[in-house]
């Protein structure tokens, strides 16, 4: 009987064909059982992408856990002679935490692992697998290349205190300039420091380019190490003509305690998030085989999925020109973007305000608008259902979304307080009782002060929490403090401003670059200009 792979799911024979990839490059199957010892994952917690983990008591006694990861199994397995290099890959299935549904999620994983004695030519093999897994995946594909020696050895370059530099690798990665200089400015970087790391934003397009642009911000050896690094690599793909889907950007950064060199990650158009992460962790290697070096990638094939659902339900443009789809906020907020969007040559002749559709575009500009729920637009764009839109800085947060935020607009400013009554005096001896609607933000401020609360969820009328007694304090949104006053409240703390925030969706990002860069250039010139009225 003859074999037919037409019967095969897409999925399916995508792992068929990585198989075959993975074979043909010397690299061996390696397969976990579904349960791991939990003193394991305890033990190296530091190296998981998440702590929580699923466990349960065997019949033996022992405490197990549904694998939350690979490569910390594999790592501990591999144990390779000196001087050996030991290739693997998997098709394994982990179980993480989802922040959207707030359960336990099976995931499905594709990928390989080197670990042992690498060298440039094992990390340009490496990459080039990455590269032919996106192909063999979809036509139209990206793949992003970056250094963590680079970023490490700039943040040791300007000074950047230990504490902060967590924050600045997050403002960094969300390439949010805004707030990295607002940061630097705080942890008493200079202007050059503060300058130079905010041009790692700026940093990314063909891997020549960049390199160029890059050397002069080498500024100590770790920096020139990984640029050669980086040149030497990149030389040996574009030997075997597979640079024309790479794309070099300084900005992508990743754990800087588990991540010591290359690091990257890959796009497929029409999937909202990388499908494919991956890079240079030699830390954890060295935890089970003193000297060892390890590189690998895995590629997250439950996202393909999402290429089988149907197009939504939105007019194509009869045109060639590329549309950028934009989340805006209904009300007034949303009549203030619209305008100046408008006023940056983004306007529908028909006006959205004058109609009752949800859909406008304006096939001409380049542009189309869905008009949603203020507290729904970080949602539509992270899922790719939007590729940009504007969102408040306390939405944003609050929503924790995985977006990048390009450029505050300044319109909405406002401020995030904790607020009660003007005879208040916290008592550390006892829990606080805070009431807010914006939970997940008040509890990442109480928790960075050590303090012990608890959260009282309200959706309206916050100010009457405290006066009632229900709670001690409130997190809310201030703009001019009327509503405080007039019920004998007062600020407490002021902790973060508030603006309309503009974000993209990081795939959308990849394969709208052109577009999207050359609306935030011109929104800001529109702010700009504004300001100095």
């Amino acid at each position: 009987m003859e074999l037919d792979l037409g019967i095969l799911k897409p999925q399916e024979l995508l792992s068929l064909r990585l198989r075959l990839l993975y074979e043909k490059a010397g690299c061996c199957k390696f397969h976990l059982g579904r349960f791991e010892e939990y003193s394991l994952y305890q033990e190296y917690r530091r190296f998981l992408s998440h702590e929580e983990v699923l466990t349960f008591t065997d019949l033996d006694g022992r405490l197990l856990a549904m694998k939350p990861d690979v490569t910390l199994s594999i790592a501990k397995s591999a144990q390779p002679e000196p001087g050996e290099c030991k290739r693997y890959y998997y098709t394994e299935n982990v179980y993480r935490p989802s922040q959207e549904s707030h359960t336990f999620q099976e995931i499905g994983q594709t990928g390989l692992e080197y670990i042992g004695a690498l060298n440039d030519e094992v990390e340009a093999e490496v990459l080039s697998l990455a590269l032919n897994s996106l192909a063999l995946a979809g036509p139209d594909f990206v793949l992003e290349l970056s250094h963590m020696g680079f970023v490490a050895g700039l943040l040791d370059a300007v000074g950047a205190p230990e504490p902060v530099r967590p924050k600045l690798l997050n403002c960094i990665r969300d390439k949010n300039a805004h707030e990295l200089q607002a940061l630097a400015f705080r942890a008493g970087l200079s202007p050059q420091g503060t300058d130079a790391l905010c041009s790692l934003i700026t940093l990314s397009g063909s891997w020549k380019t960049v390199l160029e642009k890059a050397a002069p911000l080498a500024l100590n050896a770790p920096m020139g190490a990984a640029l050669a690094e980086i040149k030497t690599v990149c030389g040996m793909l574009e030997e075997r003509g597979e640079t024309e889907k790479l794309k070099l950007d300084l900005s992508l950064v990743n754990d800087i305690s588990y991540y010591n060199g290359v690091v990257f990650q890959g796009y497929l158009a029409g999937i909202p998030r990388a499908i494919l992460r991956g890079g240079q962790y030699d830390p954890l290697a060295e935890q089970f085989t003193p000297g060892a070096r390890a590189v690998g990638f895995a590629l997250y094939q439950d996202e393909l999925q999402r290429l089988e659902a149907p197009e939504p339900p939105v007019e194509k443009s009869g045109g060639e020109k590329v549309m950028l789809n934009v989340a805006l906020p209904k009300g007034r907020l949303g009549d203030k973007v619209y305008d100046l969007l408008s006023g940056a040559g983004y306007g529908c002749q028909s006006g959205y305000a004058d109609t009752r559709k949800l859909v406008v575009e304006n096939p001409s500009a380049g542009i189309r608008y869905f008009l949603v729920k203020p507290s729904d637009v970080a949602i539509y764009v992270e899922h790719g259902a939007a590729d940009i839109g504007i969102v408040g800085k306390d939405i944003l947060q609050e929503s924790g979304a995985d977006v990048y935020e390009l450029l505050d607009t300044g319109l909405g400013r406002c401020r995030m307080c904790v607020a009660g009554p003007k005879n208040f005096a916290d008592d550390p001896g006892r829990t606080l009782r805070v009431a807010t609607k914006f939970v997940n933000i008040a509890k990442a401020y109480y928790a960075a002060k050590g303090r012990d609360i608890d959260i009282i969820k309200l959706n309206g009328s916050i100010e009457l929490a405290p006066i009632l007694g229900l709670s001690d304090v409130i997190v809310d949104i201030v703009e001019t403090g009327t509503t405080l006053k007039e019920n004998n409240l007062k600020v407490l703390k002021e902790f973060m401003p508030i603006s309309a925030r503009f974000i993209a969706n990081k795939a959308s990002f990849q394969f709208k670059n052109e577009e999207i860069t050359a609306l935030v250039r011109k929104l800001s010139e529109v702010t700009e200009s504004d300001s100095t009225l």
